[in-house]
């Protein structure tokens, strides 16, 4: 979409449109504006001739009617000009019809005689006749008669697909000399729309073929069919002489054409899967499933002793307790049997190429657009921002295959201007990272490596250059810093753009959608003459009174525009502080997607988060090891890992809500040897069986997101009994309940191998566009419920993720050996709990959703053990009320000198060094095979108890407001910024009153302690004895709470006043009530004895 580096800002509702930073100002009341002369007939751009000159149908009074409607009028209506009524002369470039008379002058053999055939058409075809047919849209190629998906004729067959029994394809016969049979479907329906033929009438005569008859009299058996086939075998042995890594031929009796054939053996490499699995070796693994089900026996031990040996004197203790561990041994389940089934993954970058990318040939890998979004570039600086977008543009991958998207959900003129400049630098900076190969592609990263760069890369040229485009990369630093001090202080007026144009977006929460396309339009190379991928600033519209959704609406507004401007197959997200570590990630990912056996059914490729800034030790767990490289591998044996929220590659069909496709199964054997009474016993049972299928059939019919629908079969097959008037509009305003109102969008969904269909104009895509992104344009329909990212939580990645899996899609998880992302994470205590609230609140409001996974999507192909981890990742959050419980039942035994369980027998003994043993042998053997150190394990566990007793907690309470209350909160983004300082941030405190109920439980457990050990020396030796397993269970508590204690601490060993009062407050609370509970002195009050001494 060119627009000549101009932003687009408009409002379909209002039906506005403004071009802003233009050369004078432009201001556009009408899309007709912008564009050239438009027909008066069908209200389509007329288009501009090889020429240069505007199409011209009538030379006398030169009325604007575009070509098709020319061709059509010559073809089916009355051939005569609309205004002057003169006769239609043909015209180069178009059929002759019945009438016309000979000319001389005009030599036109190509065209004269047009008799292609309508019927063989591809999904672009489809679409384009969409537009047309539905949108007002014109094409400037030649598309007269190609009809809309709705209105194929019945008796419409691909002329150019061999089709033997209803539609099946072989690659050894000519389309000329085969059996033509009509499926029944294809005999319905009706023609609306003008078809090529002179007869419009006119269809193809099947052929049925008589299985009586000799296959000889249609061709098959005969010498003809013989010599046919003994040449195919010929070409298929000369096809694989090919040579290895090489696309020509080696002198065989085949074309270079032959070699492109999707149907070649896959004899070379290039031709074998392109990637494969790698299976935890059985040494690893047998032995971790042998403990898991010793551990169940044991839990089994363990419950049936403590159920049965109920405490008396402390029977509400010993009742906590017992439901909290019942509560932990569940959690445990749902949380590891999904890791029973874990896996590797190995990809193949040069089968990829070698398959896709022939020398000397266009690049056949899929396009991907990549989504950056961006809410508030105070929190979110736009120098990491700028990074990120560098990086992708910089991405080894073919540059036009490549659009990058960045929502500003802030319409922040900040975030706008450090764009502009990032596109600018870009011009330098990509060309000198594919000259040099440097890796990351993010300037900030890259120059902060300290590593010796001069080590294999010693060329003069290479380090002239380096230091040259580190001098240019801290003047780009220098220019986006001024940008964000200059906007400090918003003007009083308001931002105004270069051209003395207000900013559009200076009222955040009203101002219109802006589309802005920096770079990929013509003329903008970068500083070799090259292509740069496609830039795209985008802002959705905004208006009082509506719901935005946040992050999953952006994305969403994001789906669509790109649908309009690229429409690639293959969707990438990314937050806006992740940054292309690898530059290859894009080519892993294709290793899944493209692959031709089982990429068909894969929605989405999940990478993991690694992030960089961390301090050594990780103190609050920021780097989540455990659950990256343990639990995302068990996930992607069984249907694939769940969506994180960014670093992933989705397939746009995915996303668009519909169902996976389903593995056909091969007819079952018959048995015509054996008389019909041997079948008789089986005969019930078979009837049954079809009973079933049918039963299966109907279900598959109506459920609620159907198959993608590419053609006038799908469409009519759902909709029998229907007036065949009524039946031409019912799919349409069914595409519209779903996707919303914009035909061209509607038309980039019947794309499954992307692309934007042929002949959309300027005008068109720029209304389209800023129509998709109006903040009214999901009303009524079906997107953040089945379409596109889904609504209802914070955490909306795990909903999209369950919604596509339900649907029967399967994803991929991929480890590349150099991490594909990388982003920031907060290290201080006070940010990551905060992180840690808004997970754990995104999952209590699905718990009390209708896409909770415990009630939803049954039926659907979603896996038991893919449901165990979902239902684990919303119920998380409500094990800090048993977790706070537990971890106060210490203090509580220490201060009243009970204890949960009654003296312990040998028994028992046994029982709870066997569970004991158990938990540490499945942690040991999990960090074996999933190669996680200890010491990340170990922070791991530490970090789930701080949550628990913090974020997790309140969490479930702001959850439990909402839902009851409708009390909302508000959404905090994260601070994606750092100071300049190593770990500058890790030592910096913000209050928060997530921090009370830990430190509440840390001093709790220091005074029972204390008190506990004071009073086993006050009372002797046989005190110590029970105290041992009081003092173990405390002592587990304060050891977990540690790196929270360090965090309250800080790098000035101080803390802050209002901690100090609250916990030694409700220490206190808790204290006084023990002594009232259980006081020093004996229940019948002081005993007063008479001293044997006299003291006279």
């Amino acid at each position: 979409m060119d627009t000549k580096g101009r932003l687009v800002a408009g409002s379909h509702n209002r039906n506005e449109f403004v071009l802003i930073n233009a050369d004078e100002i432009g201001r556009v009341t009408s899309v007709k504006e912008l564009s050239g002369q438009i027909c008066q007939i069908c209200g389509d751009e007329i288009e501009i001739t090889v020429d240069g000159e505007p199409f011209v149908a009538c030379n006398e009074c030169a009325f604007p009617v575009c070509r098709p409607c020319y061709e059509y009028e010559r073809r089916e209506g009355n051939q005569a000009c609309p205004q002057c009524k003169t006769r239609y002369k043909r015209i180069k470039g178009s059929p002759r019809v019945e009438g016309d008379e000979e000319e001389d002058d005009i030599d036109d053999l190509e065209n004269e005689f047009d008799f292609r055939s309508n019927y063989s058409r591809d999904p672009h075809q489809v679409a384009e006749a969409m537009l047309s047919a539905h949108l007002n849209i014109g094409s400037h190629a030649y598309t007269s008669g190609v009809s809309t998906p709705l209105d194929l004729d019945s008796s419409s067959v691909p002329s150019g697909i061999p089709l033997l029994t209803y539609g099946q394809d072989d690659v050894g016969i000519s389309s000329d000399k085969h059996a033509l049979i009509i499926p029944p479907f294809m005999g319905r329906g009706k023609r609306v729309h003008p078809m090529p033929f002179p007869d419009s009438s006119m269809s193809l005569p099947p052929r049925p073929m008589d299985p009586k008859k000799d296959l000889a009299v249609y061709g098959y058996g005969s010498v003809a069919w013989k010599d046919r086939m003994e040449e195919w075998k010929k070409k298929q042995n000369d096809k694989l002489q090919v040579v290895k890594h090489q696309g020509g031929n080696d002198g065989g009796n085949f074309d270079e054409d032959e070699l492109d054939d999707p149907d070649l053996p896959k004899m070379d490499e290039g031709r074998q899967p392109l990637s494969r699995k790698i299976p935890i070796p059985s040494s690893k693994i047998n032995p971790y499933r042998i403990i898991i089900i010793l551990r169940l026996v044991i839990l089994g031990f363990f419950f049936h002793y403590r159920i049965l040996h109920p405490v008396n004197d402390a029977y509400a203790l010993w009742l906590t307790s017992v439901i909290c561990e019942i509560w932990f041994a569940v959690s445990w389940i749902l949380d590891q049997f999904p890791k029973w089934y874990p896996i590797e993954r190995e990809t193949y970058l040069d089968r990829l190429s070698l398959r896709y990318e022939k020398e000397g040939k266009p690049s056949e890998l899929a396009d991907i657009d990549i989504f950056v979004s961006t809410v508030d570039p105070m929190k979110e600086p736009p120098l990491i921002t700028a990074n990120t977008v560098l990086s992708i543009l910089a991405v080894d991958y073919p540059v036009e295959k490549v659009a990058c998207y960045v929502s500003d959900d802030g319409a922040a003129m900040l975030t706008f201007e450090a764009l502009s400049e990032t596109s600018e630098f870009a011009r330098r900076w990509v060309p000198f990272c594919k000259k040099f190969s440097i890796e990351p592609r993010a300037p900030e990263w890259y120059f902060a490596q300290k590593v010796d760069y001069l080590k294999d890369k010693v060329h003069p040229e290479f380090v002239r250059e380096r230091r040259a485009m580190k001098r240019e990369y801290e003047e780009f630093k220098i220019r986006i810093n001024a940008l964000v001090s200059m906007a400090q202080k918003v003007p009083e007026e308001g931002w105004t753009m270069q051209d003395g144009t207000p900013w559009p977006g200076n009222n955040v929460r009203d101002h219109p959608g802006m589309i802005q396309v920096f770079l990929g339009h013509n003329g903008v190379r970068d500083v070799e003459g090259n292509e740069l991928p496609r830039l795209v600033y985008v802002s959705r519209e905004k208006r009082p009174g509506f719901d935005h959704h946040k992050k999953a609406g952006a994305m969403n507004a994001l789906m669509r525009v790109s649908a309009i401007i690229s429409n690639a197959p293959y969707l990438l997200n990314v937050d806006c502080d992740h940054y292309i570590n690898n530059s290859k990630a894009l080519r892993e990912a294709m290793c899944f997607m493209m692959d031709p056996t089982s990429g068909k059914k894969i929605c989405y490729v999940q990478f993991p988060q690694r992030f960089d800034g961390i301090d050594r030790n990780d103190r609050y767990s920021n780097r989540n090891v455990v659950f990256f490289d343990i639990n995302m591998k068990g996930l992607d044996g069984i249907q694939g890992p769940i969506y994180v929220g960014t670093g992933c590659v989705f397939r746009r069909q995915a996303l668009y809500g519909y169902d996976a496709p389903v593995n056909k199964k091969p007819p079952g054997k018959t048995c015509n040897c054996w008389p019909k009474w041997c079948c008789l016993c089986c005969g019930s049972r078979k009837k049954n069986k079809k009973v079933k299928s049918t039963d299966k059939k109907k279900k598959m019919k109506n459920r609620e997101a159907s198959k993608q629908i590419h053609a006038l079969e799908n469409i009519e097959e759902g909709i029998e009994g229907i007036d065949n008037d009524r039946s031409l509009l019912m799919p349409q305003v069914k595409f519209e309940k779903k996707f919303g109102q914009s035909p061209v969008f509607i038309a980039s969904t019947l794309l499954e191998e992307g692309g934007v269909p042929k002949g959309a104009t300027t005008a068109s895509l720029l209304k389209e566009a800023i129509h998709v992104i109006s903040c009214g344009y999901e009303d009524k329909t079906e997107w953040g419920k089945e379409v596109g990212w889904i609504y209802g939580s914070v955490t909306e990645d795990i909903l999209t993720g369950f919604k596509m899996q339900c649907h029967g899609w399967r994803s991929v998880y991929c480890i590349p050996k150099r991490p594909a992302f990388k982003g920031s994470a907060p290290i201080n205590l006070s940010d990551r709990l905060h992180q840690v609230l808004r997970w754990a609140l995104g999952s209590v409001e699905i718990f009390f959703s209708r896409y909770c996974p415990i009630w939803y999507g049954y039926g659907g192909g979603l896996k038991w053990l893919e449901r165990f981890s979902y239902i684990n990742s919303v119920v998380y959050p409500w094990t800090s009320i048993p977790l706070i419980a537990y971890c106060t039942l210490p203090a509580f035994c220490l201060l009243t000198g009970k204890f949960i369980v009654p003296e312990i027998s040998n028994y028992a003994s046994i029982i709870f060094m066997a569970l004991f043993i158990s938990i540490a042998a499945t942690g040991v053997l999990e960090m074996q095979w999933g190669r996680v150190a200890i010491d990340d394990w170990w922070r791991n566990e530490q970090f789930w108890v701080i949550g628990g007793a913090s974020s997790h907690l309140f969490a479930l309470f702001q959850g439990l407001l909402k839902v009851l209350a409708g009390v909302n909160t508000n959404f905090t983004v994260t601070s994606k910024g750092g100071d300049d300082g190593d770990f500058s941030e890790l030592y910096l405190f913000k209050w928060t009153s997530l921090l009370i109920p830990p430190l509440t439980l840390l001093i709790l457990n220091i005074i029972g302690v204390m008190v506990g050990i004071s009073d086993a020396i006050n009372n002797g030796y046989e005190e110590w004895g029970p105290l041992f397993g009081k003092l173990f269970f405390a002592l587990w508590v304060i050891v977990h709470l540690y790196p929270f204690l360090k965090g309250l601490m800080g790098k000035q060993d101080r803390l802050p006043t209002i901690i100090v009062v609250w916990s030694i407050l409700l220490a206190s609370i808790f204290s006084l009530l023990w002594v009232r509970v259980n006081p020093f002195v004996s229940k019948g009050g002081i005993v007063l004895e008479v001293c044997g001494l006299d003291c006279d």
